[in-house]
């Protein structure tokens, strides 16, 4: 588990995938992990208090950030609530992407009783707008790396909007993908894909001032044959 960031209101931790951001006491989570870390650093005797104000998929690695008390928490997860956290992330997706930046813009829907998103009309029912810029980092023989920046947090957002443009996200088979990423996993919903939180820039919610935590991409993407 790699600190990113700490200090008594905050802190960042670099996610590893598959692993879950939250789960059920038992099940391993980035959050027990985290609780487990601060209790044994500072001897804490009880519980440890987290907030979490955002979550990865868990075959996605990156920026996890957790509040350490329940003011910072909350002023966190206003800024998250009003779009004004910016992150921004890595993803190395199938085919060559023409333009070298550009915006997505879509609506979507979640599949009810299920772990899935679809693209649907703007006047279809429970559908919400998805915004996404992007920019072309390298382009290989059949791959391209983008840096994404959502506007909106929808639920699938960058995998199906990549998806749907013909550029499914390697290793993301729910979304077309006919690429493996890393090693095969036993179970479909652990096996990773190639996509990276690679940073979050907010305010510090008690010092007034910007935060720009940034995560090194995982070993596995810099041995990879494509180069990244």
């Amino acid at each position: 588990m790699q600190i990113l960031y700490e200090d008594h209101h905050l802190i960042a931790v670099n996610k590893p995938a598959p692993l879950l951001t939250q789960a059920p006491p038992g099940i391993p989570s980035l959050e027990a992990l985290v609780k487990e870390y601060i209790k044994e650093k500072h001897q804490k005797p009880g519980g440890v208090y987290l907030g979490i104000p955002h979550r990865l998929d868990r075959p996605v690695s990156g920026v996890v950030l957790f509040a350490r008390n329940t003011k910072a928490a909350a002023r966190v997860a206003l800024q998250f609530q009003r779009h004004t956290a910016r992150k921004t992330y890595w993803a190395a997706v199938e085919g060559i992407v023409s333009n070298d930046t550009g915006v997505w813009r879509d609506f979507l829907r979640k599949i009810e009783e299920e772990s899935r998103t679809e693209l649907v009309a703007a006047n279809a029912e429970k559908a919400r707008e998805a915004i996404t810029h992007y920019r072309v980092l390298r382009r290989l023989a059949d791959t391209t790396l983008l840096e994404l920046s959502p506007e909106t947090g929808r639920m699938h957002q960058l995998r199906i909007q990549s998806a749907s443009r013909g550029h499914p996200i390697i290793g993301d088979a729910l979304y077309g993908s006919t690429r493996l990423f890393g090693p095969a996993a036993q179970h479909p919903r652990a096996q990773l894909v190639a996509l990276h939180a690679r940073s979050l820039g907010l305010e510090h919610p008690f010092r007034a001032e910007p935060l720009l935590i940034e995560a090194p991409l995982p070993e596995m993407w810099a041995v990879r044959p494509e180069g990244f």
